[in-house]
């Protein structure tokens, strides 16, 4: 199944202080606090590279894998730190990874691996919120569920920043809710927070991986006269509706409606969404899996003109086996079950993207909340580290083979080149040729930076 909501974007234009001044103030001019603040920002420097990306595909391994066991081995540390997995060469000579990626080893001439993303906070909630908006949670020392004042995400930001017409949003959220433990709690980070929650990334909970995968299922069989009933019953409260249109609440509700009937009539989304008509060889592959399955639905929906789509790692509670990175107990154990999959998933999607000529505009982003320790607990697991990880980007220019930034000799803390969460960003912004000095305008008409971090340009060839 479903959620979704999009509607247009506000944006401001700016003036300087300059103009402001001579032309007398405020009021003369009409101008509102946003553009003002805006005037107050220094110009950005885009270079060539802006606007490289078409699409970006967000992979999101919830749970935060371990650094130092898969992107940054330390084989020199103490066996305390460094853990039972060997090194192994990659297609760049000087860089190892760990032995259970073999083939993202064999591509890693493809993409740029970060060593040195750090942050301060060290528990799941705030820190996903974190590395999937770029702006540090309100209140970082707490373990909050998903609140109307957060800042969106890159897929809400993107479905209200959009302004090509498609019956399919601009941000997908694959394998969600992906973030709701058994308790009830909703992770944030996930969610358009203060834009509003019609423009939420639509979520699909379906598992891609089922041979009934489906996430329109009410548009097919029986249930398809249900739905035409239900639009002709809308059809006729349509008077009704007009009366209410004053009332921006059912304007939103009526735009949803509008909107999800569309999407469930529409053959296009239907096509994007249907893995029966990619080969069997394929699909294997990339790992009959939910993340490698999500990969290859990814795949198809930036074929199908989707900006933004997040792949996120799926939890399963009553699997017998690890299913996320989150490594406490046993983390080596795990990761020996976890990596194979990653490892299909992610070279199969590069390879699927560039034989399609879609690596060259389509950013392709690794990214967990935070690292784990340097010192293995007396659980055999490793803890929330934040102090110090890794992640990839590829396509859309990024230079392969580049390694950018080091951390120190246990993987503890950068030792060179540290980048934070806006960096990341805005990096991601800048190619998908978004603005930095965009303003998000919340509901009480206050202005908010799309990010206040500058580009890694020189991740970009």
């Amino acid at each position: 199944m479903f959620s979704f909501g999009c509607k247009p974007a506000r944006l401001c234009q700016g003036v300087t202080r300059r103009e402001w001044l001579r032309v007398g103030g405020l009021s003369s001019m009409g101008l509102m606090l946003p553009e003002l603040l805006r005037a107050e920002r220094p110009v950005e420097d885009r270079g060539g590279s802006f606007g490289r990306a078409k699409s970006c595909i967000f992979c999101f391994l919830f749970g935060a894998p371990a650094h130092q066991d898969i992107w940054d081995l330390k084989p020199d540390a103490p066996a305390e730190v460094r853990g039972p997995f060997n090194p192994i060469s990659t297609s760049v000579p000087g860089t190892q990874f760990g032995e259970h990626i073999p083939r993202t080893g064999q591509m890693a001439d493809r993409f740029a691996l970060i060593r040195s993303v750090t942050h301060p906070d060290s528990t799941h909630t705030v820190a996903m919120h974190y590395m999937q908006t770029g702006v540090r949670h309100r209140r970082p020392n707490t373990n909050p569920t998903n609140l109307a004042d957060d800042f969106p995400c890159f897929g809400a930001t993107v479905n209200l920043l959009n302004r090509e017409t498609s019956v399919l949003p601009a941000g997908i959220s694959l394998n969600a809710p992906g973030n709701e433990i058994p308790s009830g709690h909703i992770f944030p980070g996930f969610f358009a927070g203060f834009i509003g929650r019609h423009h939420d990334p639509m979520f699909v909970t379906s598992d891609p991986s089922k041979p009934d995968f489906n996430p329109f299922p009410i548009a097919h069989g029986l249930a398809r006269a249900r739905l035409d009933r239900r639009a002709s019953l809308l059809s006729r409260l349509d008077q009704l509706r007009k009366r209410l249109d004053q009332v921006d609440a059912v304007q939103e509700a009526c735009g949803f409606q509008d909107k999800a009937l569309s999407l469930i009539n529409s053959p296009e989304a239907a096509r994007a969404f249907d893995l029966s008509h990619e080969k069997s060889t394929l699909r294997q592959r990339y790992g009959l899996t939910p993340f490698g399955q999500g990969c290859l639905l990814a795949r198809r929906l930036v074929e199908a003109g989707v900006r933004l789509v997040t792949v996120n790692w799926a939890r399963d509670y009553q699997a017998r086996v690890a299913d996320h990175w989150d490594t406490h107990a046993d983390n080596f154990g795990k990761h020996k079950k976890l990596l194979p999959a990653f490892d299909l998933g992610y070279t199969a999607l590069l390879d699927d993207l560039q034989q399609r000529g879609l690596l060259d505009e389509t950013l392709v982003a690794i990214v967990g909340e935070f690292g784990r320790t340097p010192k293995i607990n007396g659980n055999a697991g490793r803890d929330h580290w934040p102090g110090c990880f890794s992640i990839t980007l590829a396509g859309a220019g990024i230079r392969g083979g580049l390694v950018h930034g080091a951390s120190d000799n246990i993987a503890a803390y950068p030792a060179r080149d540290p980048v934070s969460p806006e960096q990341v960003a805005a990096t991601i912004y800048h190619a998908l040729g978004i603005a930095a000095d965009t303003d998000l305008i919340d509901h009480s008409g206050r202005p908010f930076p799309l990010t206040t971090g500058k580009p890694l340009l020189e991740l970009f060839a």
